[in-house]
């Protein structure tokens, strides 16, 4: 094997696939990135996988000898990154998997595996493809992604629900406390087949995200599904991923129908004062409380945090409905206020037990979700 190419591209390469290298692989080649360099295309292909989650890259390059071999992912790529921001060519000689990598730096070996026993990636090849804006994809994500439970005992709620019904395309999260749901319209997800009803990892989905993000948003990505496996496939990228199993909760039901108040405020304005506040609010479990007054049209922010200190913000605010005080989880709004992008966003809710639910004043339509906290005293 023998090619060259610029290291910065191939710095970029290792970044990302690397993320699907496992730090306690079951088996030594796992610790590995598959490499596979071919002379008729010029293109060089690296392959992670941990079993679960499997990114595949491909990029060009300067072939000059073909061949297929694994190196250890952390080892590799931190010589890479390292290296001057020139061309470097990588070579092994024969059936050694040994590769020696040369710059203006310096020579470097490293010792590789076989790639033998280098598990193949699951292949979905059942159904048509369907095929997803990259810009839907992506506000989908990032309006939903923060909500995913971190907690592994509940495995089903570590996922991101994905639901294509009519012309829209439904995401969401829920960590038991609060719920994002964000519907985009995607002519694409209205004749899609299978339709789509499946709950796919947190994890994989912000690898996806990333990819995304430097990619070509006029081409839209392909999604191939079936019982077990989805594949992303961004054209010179793929990502594929085990579905999570179990039922995802009735989530709609959860929605209320009708609310007694409702608030507008401006978001940014919101957000910085909530970052100040945090600062207290983090010396007693991060709950704030949130004074709705109608006749002032504003609201207050406060935290009482004994044998620290307390604080107390007035923001003006178009309020509608009787004067309240509500608590709740700061990084719970601090969350979700971070994914809108609107100028202004809007609270409403029923009572001070009942969910609070917000939503950017905006075309992207998102519903977020937030169990308020008990007050006490």
């Amino acid at each position: 094997m023998k090619f060259i190419c610029p290291q910065s591209e191939l710095s970029a390469q290792l970044s990302s696939v690397s993320r699907a290298v496992s730090s306690r692989p079951s088996r030594p080649v796992l610790a590995n990135i598959l490499v596979k360099a071919d002379i008729e295309s010029q293109s060089v292909t690296l392959v992670g996988f941990d079993e679960v989650l499997g990114i595949e890259s491909r990029f060009s390059a300067q072939v000059e000898e073909p061949g297929t071999l694994t190196l250890p992912s952390k080892l590799w790529g931190d010589i890479v990154s390292r290296l001057a921001n020139e061309d470097i060519t990588l070579e092994s000689e024969g059936d050694s998997t040994t590769v020696t990598l040369t710059s203006s730096s310096g020579r470097y070996e490293v010792r590789g595996l076989s790639a033998e026993d280098y598990p193949s990636l699951p292949t979905v090849e059942e159904g048509e493809a369907i095929s997803l804006s990259a810009e839907a994809l992506l506000n989908g994500l990032r309006g939903s992604l923060f909500a995913t439970s971190s907690d592994e005992t509940k495995q089903v709620l570590t996922g991101l629900h994905l639901l294509s019904e009519t012309d829209t395309l439904e995401f969401a999260a829920t960590d038991g406390h609060r719920l994002s749901v964000v519907q985009t319209t995607d002519e694409a997800a209205a004749t899609a087949t299978p339709a789509m009803d499946v709950t796919v990892p947190a994890k994989a989905l912000r690898e996806l995200e990333r990819m995304i993000q430097g990619y070509n948003s006029n081409q839209p990505v392909a999604l191939r599904l079936d019982e077990t496996q989805v594949l992303f496939d961004l054209g010179a990228q793929r990502l594929t991923t085990r579905l999570l199993e179990g039922q995802y909760p009735n989530y709609r039901q959860l929605l209320p129908k009708q609310f007694a108040r409702q608030v507008t405020v401006d978001r940014r304005v919101l957000m910085s004062s909530l970052e100040r506040i945090a600062v207290l609010a983090s010396q007693k479990n991060d709950i704030i409380k949130i004074t709705l007054n109608s006749g002032d049209q504003s609201i207050a922010l406060s935290v009482e945090a004994q044998e620290v200190g307390s604080g107390r913000e007035e923001l003006p605010a178009q309020v509608t409905g009787d004067d309240l005080d509500i608590a709740f989880n700061v990084r719970y709004l601090l969350d979700g206020l971070k994914a809108f992008d609107t100028t202004e966003v809007q609270m409403q809710c029923n009572a001070a037990t009942s969910p609070a639910v917000f939503v950017p004043l905006g075309e992207t339509k998102i519903t977020y979700l937030v169990m308020p906290v008990q007050i006490r005293g």
